[in-house]
């Protein structure tokens, strides 16, 4: 299997170094790191950012609020669906998408692949869908992003187990190098998706952390603006922590050949798209 690093949205929150550990202005840069896979039964995406209906008609697709907090860069060539064909391939070719979770800026593209299968925790598309309460809830699920999609597996976090953590193998349809890894604690539903690359596996932990020393080292490092924004946004504190320690844990172990990759640091992108170890 090959995999594209992509980039499938840009945020600039005002913080600076404080938001992102390394910007010298107010602004500070985040990215919606995706993957596409290549496999012999078609293109597999994780995780799609903003679609191309968000950044032509952003409300009330986007909540406002986050889109000001966030201060989002729409970008059309930044799609999914647009780095697609920039490799050479039509929509048509992405037969499955795999969502590490709902939020606005992970499933926005999602009908930008109407032919696509649609792979999720079963409680993340509950939460997602059904009534919602308070402002996060209401805000980070955008169900025009995804009312019509055609295609959906939903799955019970019951499969085999991987370094210590509960998986689902068997996602319908997939090759069994490709499996979901439940990380409740952000949303209610949200999980990482591994990928065994033939090398050693890749874990895209999605929103489970956030900022690159987080993990692969023995403490817990983090920005005070993206600690703010992992406390505002989480749904259960506990179950957040106690992953996040686990995939600390893991990313140190050298016997594990685990390389280990969130959604939103830029740093971490960049360092996968080259091939350089972080």
């Amino acid at each position: 299997m090959r995999i594209h690093h992509i980039n499938c949205g840009t945020d600039c929150p005002f913080g600076g170094a404080a938001m992102d550990g390394r910007s010298h202005g107010p602004l500070a840069h985040l990215v919606c790191h995706c993957l596409l896979i290549e496999t012999a039964g078609g293109l597999v995406l994780v995780d799609t950012g903003y679609g191309l209906r968000d950044v032509r008609e952003p409300f009330p697709r986007l909540s406002r609020p986050f889109a000001a907090l966030l201060n989002i860069r729409l970008r059309e060539e930044e799609t999914a669906v647009r780095q697609v064909e920039a490799l050479g391939f039509s929509s048509r070719d992405v037969r499955h998408i795999v969502i590490t979770h709902l939020d606005f800026d992970h499933a926005g593209g999602l009908e930008d692949f109407p032919q696509a299968r649609v792979h999720l925790m079963a409680a993340e598309f509950q939460a997602a869908t059904e009534a919602r309460h308070g402002f996060v809830s209401k805000n980070r699920y955008r169900p025009m992003q995804f009312d019509n999609v055609p295609d959906w597996r939903r799955y019970e976090p019951d499969g085999e187990g991987w370094f210590g953590f509960q998986s689902v193998r068997q996602l319908d349809g997939l090759p069994p190098e490709i499996l979901l890894v439940p990380l409740r604690g952000h949303t209610w539903g949200h999980a990482g998706v591994a990928v065994d690359t033939g090398a050693g596996w890749l874990l895209h932990a999605g929103d489970a952390y956030f900022y690159r020393d987080e993990v692969r080292r023995a403490e817990r490092h983090c920005t005070p603006g993206l600690r703010l924004y992992q406390n505002m946004m989480e749904v259960d504190r506990t179950a957040r922590l106690e992953n996040q320690a686990r995939l600390r844990e893991l990313s140190l172990d050298p016997m594990a050949g685990v390389r280990m990759i969130c959604a939103h640091d830029v740093v971490e992108y960049e360092a996968a798209r080259s091939g350089r170890p972080l």
